[in-house]
């Protein structure tokens, strides 16, 4: 499937080309809450972590996700794999935290069963009554799992494409960034936010919104921020302008952002953002890039899991640019959470049911297609569901 731009589309513009938004109910209702959980995450790719996250044999980094537990270890082997976070004996969590190191064996604290870093069961103490048990057969059990450009990506039920050939349509742009090299910067930061995930993903594929709630983001991309949608994936982006911002912090980034001789010229002074259906997004910049994933908790609660990656850059330069960023998408995220929370207020209303959605707004419009796909309610007002 070809993306489709808002240039595209602001060139079509009629009456009939307006579509309209998700509705209101779904934004606060617990039966669809639980269906999206069956219906849309267990099917869908949740990243874990990064590969670098886990350099060491025993390293290892946890999800919890919907009220499953998921474990990514790395092997003495080398190899990374992804557990369901539970001992097969009487269901205790076995690694705690969201990363550690276990050494050479996982013992659960519980009995002390202990499992290799391979998963496999090593040794049950207090043997007796347990002589017939299959050893072989009680190994952890394995989540399913995809290595995409560095990333650990797991799911638990099949569904979706992998996650190269949903992002196919960008892994040509996104390999110069050298996704694998990528190492931490900082630990993963937890934001919980008293909104619907789909709220949250919104607002991240909104594009009208930057020159009205974004002042700093409309200084330094000036008029040049687009947007497109492609079959599994939103993109975003802008790039720095030259004239001087009147912020300090803009102004420093423009002036001290260094060359990356890694990027395409046109890569290295742009911003670029890609949503993953249904709730990962990953935000590509010359100097680093940002994971953020939507963990939905309740039809009115979410956790904004986030952590930035860089390449090794010894550069002040590079350094400075790094918190530059940080200082600028603080503010970004200031304001979002505020514009988030009062479309949260409204969805509640009885006076809102759903809002037309323009033709340039073409991320929004594909989040909502892809929902109504697999979920073909999401596409009825509340009356309407009831009198079906």
């Amino acid at each position: 499937m070809r993306a489709y731009s808002n240039s595209d589309v602001r060139r079509r513009v009629t009456v009939a080309s307006f579509e309209t938004s998700l509705p209101a109910w779904i934004y606060t209702d617990q039966a669809f809450f639980e269906r999206e959980r069956q219906t849309v995450f267990r099917t869908a790719w949740q990243v874990v972590c990064h590969l670098n996250d886990v350099p060491h044999p025993g390293d290892y980094q946890t999800l919890d996700f919907l009220g499953e537990r998921v474990l990514v270890l790395r092997g003495e082997d080398g190899q990374v794999r992804s557990f369901h976070n539970a001992c097969r004996h009487r269901a205790a969590r076995l690694a705690d935290g969201t990363q550690g190191n276990c050494g050479h064996r996982l013992v659960c604290p519980y009995h002390a069963w202990s499992y290799g870093l391979d998963g496999s069961l090593k040794a049950v103490p207090r043997w007796q009554g347990f002589e017939g048990l299959d050893l072989a057969g009680h190994g952890l059990k394995p989540v399913e799992q995809e290595i995409f450009l560095g990333f650990v990506f797991v799911r638990f039920a099949p569904g979706l494409p992998s996650v190269a050939e949903m992002m196919a349509p960008y892994a040509a742009e996104l390999s110069p960034h050298g996704f694998e090299d990528l190492v931490p910067q900082g630990r993963v930061t937890l934001r919980p936010r008293s909104v619907n995930w789909k709220n949250v993903g919104d607002n991240y594929g909104d594009g009208l919104h930057i020159p009205v709630a974004h002042p700093g983001l409309s200084r330094l991309f000036g008029p040049s921020y687009a947007m497109e949608a492609a079959e599994w994936v939103d993109k975003l982006w802008g790039d720095i302008v030259e004239t001087p911002s009147s912020n300090w912090a803009e102004r420093g980034y423009q002036s001290l952002l260094p060359v990356f001789d890694h990027l395409e010229p046109a890569a290295r002074r742009r911003w670029s953002y890609y949503k993953l259906w249904p709730n990962l997004a990953f935000d590509v910049y010359p100097d680093q890039v940002d994971f953020m994933q939507f963990i939905p908790v309740s039809p009115t609660e979410t956790v904004i899991r986030e952590i930035a990656y860089v390449r090794p850059d010894a550069r002040r330069e590079a350094k400075a640019a790094r918190y530059l960023n940080w200082r600028i998408n603080r503010q970004v995220n200031a304001e979002d959470t505020v514009l988030i929370q009062r479309v949260q207020d409204g969805m509640a209303t009885s006076g809102y049911v759903s809002g037309p959605l323009g033709p340039s707004e073409v991320c929004l419009r594909a989040f909502a297609r892809r929902l109504k796909d697999q979920i073909p309610e999401a596409a009825l007002d509340r009356a309407a569901l009831v009198a079906a």
